[in-house]
């Protein structure tokens, strides 16, 4: 594979925030450290050093999650072994087939066989200790009569009613239960009260079409379809009433709807006959105060399906991925407190929709005991402070959201940090996107200084990361931390090998419990395997085009999907390294680029999304090439550059190279209803420019 060569930036190794002694040494991570040190009678000195014991010996160091993270299983015992001189040296569980010296392939690995738990039972247990504190809290843009506020007690009090009316009805362990819901509490309820059963949750937000809607539901066969009656975005209310008779006419597998009234409370839905239909009200009104409620967690195996979570669907069918209890949980506990150092009564948010794998990331925030802050709407209505106003006024300590929302709010000119206090903000974690390094600068300068900005990527395909933030090492301006513990993240070049700062293949080379248990419907397996395990033999391949660095000690460069990597001249270049330069000019809203096939050879074809007031002119192009040149190389500077009213991206903001290359070379997009502006395509479609 031929290298990029692309120029190095001046600026390289910058580090942009260093945690203070005391921050390092109260954090989550450092106690986790020494508990490691302790049980392996050996010092664990940095970050890196640990890392490497989480991949050299991961039995252990899962086993050390699950007693750190206090994990609450049904009849699984860890056997502690001890040294001579009385300290705890070994965790013995019963984590069989995932020897790493095994030839056992890393993707047939089994995690923890002989365990049984329950995914709504350990997210659940704050409700005994802090019965009246909230532990879900919501907003809908500005509209405080919306505002939401359950406890402990009601959250766990609201979920038994749900599971009794669930059980009632039929669901058992093993049946699928969808949502069509905005994020909202209700959304939360459901899905807990579903996973108490054995039961397996999949869900998407109201935005998306009922083809969409149809693609997804259709593949995994809901029993049961909870649907909220509308929704709101930018201060307009959208029914979702029609909508939902139009998915219930495609959806036979499904026997009970369940109605949110969200914005009303009228219940208009007709169904067939077929079809129970039932009020999210009366379910809840069933019981009072004075009632007794009790949730029976049914204990499900560690790898018992949990969550069914999809592709965006832009070149075809969307795939049904299948995530598991156990390997959920584990990995989200590991990456809330370790990575994030996230602690009970901490108030975690995440600019999400239900469907998107950050809202499965953010709910299971309630398993460390942390309030979690829902918000349903656009993060600029009605102005772009609206989210940092909730910092404030929630006393939120991690931030989540996307590098295009930080992108668009230096733009839009907003500074956080002369508006409001932020004294309780820690964590500002950002993903969809690889974040650009002006945009660490703007972090720090605009919201807050002394803040862990933590770049994370990995995906609905592991619903988790491989490459995420830390609190004890530095952040280096423009690359994510590092690879995440237990992951053993690596880069490949186009021959198989391992390569340091180099731009390549992102692979995971070991097993780990929150690999997918397959595709739903995939009864060999075969589809799986070729998502992800092909490529390279017993190694999961992500599709990210990325390097790592050695002056950071290990951090990452993103430089967008792999699929999408544009190859002039034989030369690969990541998109990601033509948007660093061409987002940030004040003339640009967004921009989203492409390899041609010309001739022989592929041509960069660059599109622009322009502010209202600009033209694209031969001045603008100049600065476009100049800027390109500069700071990248001349194999950088597109061919062409043209001007469109709108970039094309999918629900949860990505953008979607693929689908616009092929509309360029007059070939069908198969899923429009993966887009959320699918209009804008046809901008793309028949421009002469291209033809010459």
């Amino acid at each position: 594979m031929a290298a990029s060569d692309a120029k190095t930036p001046k600026d390289e190794g910058v580090i942009s925030w260093q945690p203070s002694k005391a921050r390092i040494q109260t954090s989550l991570l450092y106690q986790f450290m020494v508990d490691v040190s302790r049980r392996q009678n050996r010092l664990f000195h940095d970050y890196h050093q640990l890392h490497h014991w989480s991949v050299a010996d991961s039995e252990q160091f899962w086993a050390t999650v699950w007693d750190f993270c206090n994990v609450v299983s049904a009849d699984l015992e860890i056997d502690i072994e001890t040294n001579t001189d009385g300290t705890e040296a070994k965790l013995h569980l019963p984590i069989s087939q995932c020897d790493p010296s095994s030839s056992m392939p890393a993707k047939d690995t089994i995690w923890f066989p002989n365990a049984r738990l329950n995914f709504a039972e350990n997210l659940l247990q704050g409700w005994q200790q802090q019965p009246q504190e909230d532990a879900v809290v919501f907003y809908c843009e500005d509209n405080d009569a919306l505002t939401q506020r359950v406890s402990w007690q009601q959250l766990y009090q609201h979920t038994a009613l749900l599971a009794q009316y669930l059980t009632e009805q039929g669901v058992q362990q093993g049946d699928v239960v969808a949502g069509y819901m905005p994020n909202i509490p209700q959304t939360v309820i459901a899905m807990l009260a579903t996973a108490s059963l054995g039961a397996i949750w999949t869900s998407t937000s109201p935005d998306f079409g009922v083809e969409s809607v149809v693609e997804r539901f259709g593949q995994t066969k809901p029993k049961v379809l909870l649907a909220a009656d509308s929704y709101r975005y930018s201060g307009k209310e959208h029914s979702c009433i029609k909508p939902i008779q139009q998915c219930l006419a495609q959806l036979p597998s499904v026997e009970l709807l369940i109605i949110i009234p969200y914005l009303s409370t009228e219940m208009p839905v007709v169904t067939p006959p077929t079809i129970t239909l039932m009020s999210w009200a009366q379910i809840i009104q069933q019981g009072t105060e004075a009632t007794p409620y009790q949730l029976e967690f049914t204990p499900v195996p560690f790898n018992h399906p949990l969550y069914i979570l999809y592709s965006s669907g832009t070149t075809g069918k969307p795939k049904c991925i299948v995530h598991s209890c156990g390997g959920t949980l584990l990995n989200h506990l590991k990456e809330h407190q370790l990575h994030c150092n996230i602690k009970p009564l901490d108030r975690l948010f995440y600019f999400t929709t239900c469907g998107w794998m950050m809202w499965n990331w953010l709910v299971t925030g309630l398993a460390s005991n942390a309030t979690i802050i829902l918000y349903d709407g656009s993060p600029f209505y009605p102005n772009g402070n609206r989210l940092w106003q909730l910092v404030d006024d929630e006393n939120i300590s991690l931030f989540g959201t996307s590098a295009k929302y930080l992108e668009a709010l230096e733009k839009q000119g907003y500074q956080p940090r002369h508006q409001y206090d932020l004294s309780s903000l820690q964590t500002l974690c950002s993903t969809g996107s690889g974040l650009a390094p002006e945009q660490f600068d703007f972090v720090y300068s605009a919201i807050k200084p002394d803040l862990q900005l933590a770049s994370i990527s990995g995906g609905t395909d592991i619903c988790g990361c491989f490459v995420i933030g830390n609190p004890l090492t530095p952040v280096y301006r423009g690359e994510c931390q590092g690879a995440a513990l237990g992951m053993a993240v690596e880069v490949f070049d186009g021959n198989g090998d391992g390569v340091l700062n180099q731009q390549g293949e992102l692979v995971c080379t070991n097993s780990f419990p929150n690999q997918p248990i397959g595709f739903w419907d995939d009864p060999t397996g075969e589809r799986y395997h070729h998502a992800y395990w092909d490529t390279y033999p017993n190694v999961w391949h992500h599709g990210d085009f990325v390097c790592q660095h050695t002056h950071s000690q290990g951090g990452f460069t993103f430089f967008g999907r792999s699929d999408a990597v544009l190859n002039p001249g034989g030369v690969r270049i990541g998109t990601a390294e033509i948007y660093r330069q061409v987002n940030p000019l004040a003339e640009i809203v967004d921009s989203i680029v492409i390899g041609q096939q010309w001739g022989n050879d592929v041509r960069v074809v660059l599109f622009v999304q322009l502010q209202a007031d600009q033209v694209l002119d031969d001045a603008l192009r100049q600065t476009i090439n100049a800027r390109l040149r500069q700071h990248c190389s001349p194999r950088h500077i597109p061919a062409v550059i043209l001007a469109v009213t709108d970039i094309p991206r999918t629900k949860s903001g990505k953008l979607v190279e693929l689908a616009v290359k092929e509309v360029v070379e007059n070939r069908k997009v198969n899923n429009l209803g993966a887009l959320a502006n699918p209009a804008a395509l046809a901008e793309f479609r028949d421009r002469p420019e291209l033809s010459k």
